[in-house]
């Protein structure tokens, strides 16, 4: 069900995937941007909407999806194939396999079905509010960033944000309330909360994007 918040929630997501695109092509470099963090989103998109090929609800959410997984994958093929020759490749180390381990195993204790659609929308979930992980991480590895990077995940987190009151709102305006989607949502929120106050003090004031020591 559409409504202001979520609305408001595809926009930002939208912008967030148009400024990192336009950031690989113009600068013609994936330097300052995780490959691990992009190919977790892309796992997200996938296992989220599997639904396409047995459900319709609408020709915009279906247009939405279609347009996050193939602009996932496209990013994927920009990263690996036609700006792979970077030094960011050697410093973008996280360990996602744990990362993605646990969230399958919480995908099984919180499902609201045993059904695999169910079980992968859930796990998507859970890993969406870690997939940021390999980005921040990096981040902390360099201590700075260019302000396009910076403004691509500023809008992915304030995507994520906005979620949450599209919940609320929901719960209110039509009875359904997915806990497990809240508590990620809140969870997102918090991993970017100390991204969020360095990019209010640093980034909206005009200055460069750095970490403090």
């Amino acid at each position: 069900m559409l409504n202001i918040f979520r609305i408001a929630a595809d926009v930002s997501h939208l912008v967030s995937i148009f400024i990192l695109i336009r950031t690989i092509t113009k600068t013609r470099s994936i330097s300052g941007i995780s490959f691990k963090t992009q190919l977790l989103y892309s796992i997200v998109f996938i296992t989220r909407y599997l639904d396409l090929f047995f459900s319709y609800i609408s020709l915009y959410n279906t247009l939405m999806k279609l347009f996050f997984i193939v602009s996932s994958i496209y990013i994927l093929y920009l990263m690996k194939m036609v700006y792979a020759k970077t030094e960011t490749q050697r410093i973008d180390t996280f360990r996602m396999d744990y990362l993605i381990g646990a969230c399958a195993v919480l995908a099984l204790i919180t499902t609201y079905d045993y059904s695999i659609s169910e079980i992968l929308w859930t796990f998507s979930l859970w890993l969406e509010s870690g997939a940021i992980f390999p980005q921040l991480f990096l981040l902390q590895r360099t201590g700075s960033a260019e302000s396009l990077t910076t403004h691509y995940i500023f809008a992915l987190g304030l995507y994520r944000a906005l979620y949450i009151p599209n919940w609320i709102y929901r719960f209110f305006s039509d009875g359904k309330f997915y806990w497990v989607a809240v508590v990620t949502g809140i969870i997102q929120t918090l991993v970017y909360s100390d991204f969020f106050w360095v990019y209010y003090n640093k980034v909206m004031k005009g200055l460069k994007f750095e970490l403090p020591q």
